[in-house]
């Protein structure tokens, strides 16, 4: 079979990520402004393991209803293909923040520190003359919650926090809540306070980061059991492990052994959170509140006289597995993991209803709000503005995207892998286990059940496919995995919970 790739393709966006990033030191960071650009408002709302499609207007939970997420949608974008870089809190979290990739930015894991030379995108905007907020989760690169760069206003807690009874960080001072308080609705009224007390001489940019839907998953008081006896048609990969039937299709054997782990459908977190069927059901109870956090702020927008003129993006930091595989959760390189669900919207810039199939990561996120400031982008960021793809020009646009995640010592099921995906295929190379890699057709095969890898048939696809990898990390300088200090007895490992 012909099999045509056009390498000059390959390297947009690629080269300028080798160039050298400033250090945190504000004194450094340079603001090249575009000439006679607005300088619009932005409000970036994330939410923490929201699967792509578990959204009420895409049909795929028939009983979830997320009504302020199908409005976000019907008046802005879905962006239908929207990926991360690494699915995975941290480093997902980071490169949003930095606009780099993973093994550039070095936060590989949940407890990776900042190296103390990354600098975040917010600070450009402080620059720029913008006032700017943080609230909810961090959770990137360690467990304090100290203010950090960026940011004129700060709300946080340490590591996951909690969803009742939650205890911020306010600006550096420490304020605990009581049991009747949930987390989702205190950072929303919360920001809501900060627009309204903002100085409105001035352009803002709004963070407003939720804990949910991060397991172990709890709604809000309001929400609790109105999903009760609910149930999805289990994927078309949820059996295959139970036996042989994975040696068929050619899986390989780390994913059948997962199946009986933290991230495995059959011992889901060792068991502490109840069943499938409960835990699914408390997921989607939960993602309620995020629902209605977005209704808020856009209904703030509307009676404020701002909604057409602010960009809202709403976006998940990484998707999430229920079932497919016989998996949970994500860090993986299959679909339901690395996708996750985008909506932007923005009427001054673009009209809305539009489904928007090309690719775009998280490294485009800071691109895109940078140029929404008026601000052009740094040489060092590989991502691009995604404006231009909201306005209906693809031009020059990306064909494939890379993925890398690197393994954790406290959750040891997972290897470490390294993909690409293009329109059309997907391929995953395992590094430090002896195992297979895989190749998969996701025209033909969109549940990834088919492992192409070895078939002569693809034989040049997979060669090509392993080359273009390899080419983007040694380009990016990603040829050497950063190692992190790590001395403690790991979390996730039931098999042996005492080592170090």
């Amino acid at each position: 079979m012909k099999y045509f790739l056009f390498y000059s393709l390959l390297l947009l966006g690629v080269l300028s990520a080798c160039s050298t990033a400033p250090t945190e030191d504000t004194d450094e960071i340079k603001v090249e402004r575009v000439e006679g650009a607005k300088q619009r408002n932005v409000i970036f709302i994330l939410t923490d393991d929201h699967r792509y499609d578990y959204m009420g207007f895409t049909g795929k939970v028939p009983w979830l209803e997320t009504p302020e997420m199908d409005k976000l949608a019907g008046e802005g974008a879905y962006m239908k293909n929207a990926f991360v870089t690494t699915s995975l809190c941290s480093p997902s979290r980071a490169s949003i923040l930095t606009g780099q990739y993973s093994h550039v930015h070095t936060i590989v894991d949940n407890v990776a520190p900042d190296p103390g030379n990354l600098v975040y995108f917010p600070q450009y905007l402080q620059k720029a003359g913008y006032q700017t907020s943080f609230f909810g989760k961090w959770h990137m690169g360690d467990e304090h919650d100290d203010p950090r760069p960026g940011f004129d206003h700060w709300e946080s807690f340490k590591g996951q926090g909690d969803y009742y009874a939650p205890n911020l960080n306010i600006n550096g001072q420490r304020m605990q809540y009581d049991e009747d308080t949930y987390i989702t609705d205190l950072l929303t009224e919360h920001a809501i306070e900060w627009l309204d007390k903002r100085d409105t001489e001035k352009p803002f940019f709004m963070y407003l980061s939720h804990k949910a839907v991060h397991a172990l998953f709890k709604p809000a008081r309001r929400h609790d059991g109105v999903y009760d006896g609910k149930t999805i048609e289990k994927p078309a990969t949820f059996t295959q492990t139970i036996g042989d039937d994975y040696q068929e299709l050619k899986w390989p054997e780390w994913v059948k052994q997962q199946r009986h782990s933290w991230h495995g459908v059959d011992y889901m977190y060792h068991g502490k959170n109840g069943t499938f069927d409960e835990n699914l059901q408390k997921y989607c109870e939960t993602l309620l509140g995020v629902d209605e956090s977005i209704g808020t702020v856009m209904e703030w927008l509307r009676k404020n006289g701002l909604d057409e003129s602010t960009m809202v993006i709403y976006m998940g930091d990484n998707g999430f597995s229920w079932g497919e595989h016989g998996l949970i959760d994500k860090r993986h390189f299959y679909e339901e993991s690395v996708k996750v669900p985008m909506l932007i919207r923005c009427p001054e810039i673009f009209e809305g209803g539009k489904n928007i199939e090309r690719m775009v990561q998280n490294v485009d996120v800071a691109p895109t709000i940078l140029e929404c400031a008026g601000v052009k982008k740094p040489e060092y960021m590989p991502g691009h503005s995604m404006v231009q793809l909201l306005q209906g020009n693809e031009e020059g646009w990306r064909t494939r995207v890379y993925y890398e995640y690197f393994w954790e010592y406290d959750f040891p099921m997972t290897p470490t892998v390294f993909g690409v995906r293009t329109d059309q295929y997907k391929y995953m190379r395992y590094q430090g286990i002896w195992d297979q890699n895989e190749l998969y057709d996701i025209i033909n095969d969109p549940d990834e059940q088919y492992n192409l890898m070895g078939d002569p048939a693809y034989g040049d696809v997979a060669k090509q496919l392993a080359s273009d990898l390899y080419d983007w990390l040694e380009q990016t300088h990603g040829m050497n995995i950063p190692l992190k200090r790590t001395v403690k007895h790991p979390y996730g490992d039931y098999r042996h919970p005492n080592q170090y």
